[in-house]
């Protein structure tokens, strides 16, 4: 059974993974030392980008005690191989960026489907986290995509979790795009229309999957029906 940690963002300041709400201590418990980890991109085609991401991120899980025997970058270079680059991790993570641009290249290479024999551990990072959901909620980020219509603002994912997860909400609650409110114009709108609920997740907090349930652990906030409320605070474990 897969084990997994859906975050915002993984990282402290210095680089290091986040001790907030046991995710650190959690993590080091569940990888096997020496394990095969595969970087999954967010930008399949942009090399520089994906080699700068991977091997930062490296350098983190190493700060926090974290060793690799192999640590592969998967991108469209070597996409052809992605069965068995699956297969053969122990620690696969789903790499931050642009979501639409991830999910197209996660559908182009079947992940959906060859995670359903993977029994390791996979990080997921912002983007990674939101297309880990079995429907993902593309919350815009750039400049028109306010105008999604919804046949894009509603996409299946890898069907990891039911929970539909905006990531970085500290930093992200009062921005603007296209001339409206990324929550309030947009967001809750979305919420509204549609009957989803949307998990507003700072970082620092994140989902823990594990033997079968899976937890939201730390502060968040829930976007139901239009309206925005706070479920949970640091040090709170709740199960979804």
């Amino acid at each position: 059974m897969m084990t997994y940690f859906l975050t915002s963002s993984p990282c402290c300041d210095d680089g290091s993974m986040n001790p907030q709400n046991g995710m650190a201590a959690e993590l080091l418990k569940a990888l096997k030392a020496d394990c095969k980890a595969l970087f999954i991109a967010s930008s399949p085609d942009d090399v520089e980008l994906t080699e700068q991401h991977a091997y930062d991120m490296k350098a983190n899980y190493e700060k926090s005690g974290i060793t690799f025997s192999e640590y592969v970058l998967f991108d469209r270079r070597n996409q052809e191989q992605a069965e068995n680059l699956v297969k053969n991790a122990d620690f696969i993570i789903l790499a931050g960026g642009h979501v639409p641009t991830q999910l197209n290249f996660f559908q182009e290479i079947q992940l959906r489907r060859l995670l359903k024999d993977f029994h390791g551990v996979l990080m997921g990072i912002s983007a990674g986290t939101m297309n880990a959901a079995d429907v993902v909620y593309v919350h815009p980020e750039r400049e028109g995509e306010t105008r999604f219509k919804e046949m894009q603002r509603y996409r299946q994912g890898l069907g990891l979790t039911k929970t539909m997860v905006i990531p970085h909400y500290q930093m992200i609650k009062d921005w603007t795009l296209d001339g409206l409110r990324l929550f309030e114009d947009v967001a809750y709108s979305d919420s509204a229309k549609s009957g989803y609920d949307f998990y507003c997740l700072p970082d620092g907090s994140y989902l823990y999957g594990h033997d079968g349930v899976e937890e939201l652990r730390g502060e968040a906030y829930r976007i139901h029906d239009g309206q925005l409320t706070q479920i949970s605070h640091d040090g709170d474990i709740l199960r979804m």
